[in-house]
């Protein structure tokens, strides 16, 4: 206003000032979920209406049974990073991981994220498991028994299912076994918790909605490089089954009179998605992974003092 004149400017702009309750939740995204052992693991972070001036903490996820949920525990420089990302070199377990942000002085911290993880199907592990039957695919209303297995009194089983959803407890776990009686939802990936941390490997299970198809039976953990291995097709009502169709990566590699493919010697070019074909009907497709066996070669040396 122009007090001698007393003539006003046009309005500014309107600015709208939101004011919410809810404290932001960041969401943390993991790359690759799935871990060749050895690998990197990128985490990001990502505050809801991102701004300048975040801080980023990250932890990693260890299992707390007696609270049937997670404790946090600080990564190695993971300590208020500008960075909104944060790279674990040399992975080689299944792990579980959040982060959460914080900005202001004094600071104001956020929620932590939701735990996310990355799944490795390396066999050294402290804890381990095993599925019965020892396949991958399932019928409908079949009997899954996942046993974990380690030094360790108490077990939990948890599941990570097709729609996103994180499970922290078997419905049917008796002692160290869990047992599923298979519908189309427990279509998942599995592993096993111990009561001191540990994580077994990380399984995929699929359960086969169509009762008329048939299912590849492949092993449900990685090959060791060498090792032989027989895949086959089955039916709900029919175990072994002739003039099937094998395919790897959608190539066809198999088509005669043989009801099973045999691979002698495992090797890394074996990897790859599977799936089988009988009258015209395919089954689901699931992956077969390798384990590289290290071998060290030792050398022996012979020292000789000599006198001058």
């Amino acid at each position: 206003m122009k007090s001698s004149q007393h003539e006003t400017t046009e309005w500014s702009d309107s600015v709208t000032l939101t004011v919410s309750d809810n404290e932001p939740r960041p969401v943390l995204t993991v790359s690759p979920s799935w871990l060749s052992p050895g690998a990197s693991v990128t985490l990001n972070c990502e505050v809801e209406h991102p701004s300048a001036g975040w801080s980023f903490y990250w932890y990693k996820a260890v299992p707390d049974l007696s609270e049937k949920s997670s404790s946090y525990e600080l990564l190695p420089d993971g300590s208020g990073t500008a960075q909104d990302s944060y790279i674990i070199h040399g992975q080689t377990h299944t792990a579980g991981y959040v982060c959460r942000a914080g900005r202001g002085d004094p600071e104001y911290h956020t929620d932590h994220s939701q735990p996310k993880f990355v799944w490795s199907a390396d066999v050294h592990s402290a804890a381990s498991h095993t599925v019965s039957p020892d396949r991958v695919q399932h019928f409908t209303s079949d009997s899954v028994s996942l046993t974990c297995e380690g030094n360790f009194t108490e077990w939990r089983v948890r599941k990570f299912s097709e729609d996103g959803r994180l499970y922290s407890d078997c419905r049917r776990m008796t002692g160290s076994t869990c047992d599923i009686n298979t519908s189309k939802s427990d279509t998942a990936v599995y592993w096993c918790e111990s009561g001191s941390g540990e994580f077994s490997s990380a399984v995929n299970i699929t359960v086969q909605n169509d009762g008329n198809g048939p299912i590849l039976v492949s092993p449900v953990h990685p090959v060791t490089e060498g090792a032989s291995v027989s895949l086959s097709c089955s039916l709900r009502t029919q175990q072994i089954l002739s003039n099937v169709f094998f395919y790897h990566n959608d190539k066809l590699i198999q088509n005669d009179a043989r009801g099973e493919l045999k691979i002698s010697a495992v090797s890394k070019s074996d990897e790859g998605f599977y799936k089988c074909q009988y009258s015209g009907r395919e089954s689901a497709q699931s992956w077969m992974s390798h384990f590289a066996t290290l071998l060290i070669k030792v050398v022996h040396v012979t020292a000789v003092q000599c006198c001058a």
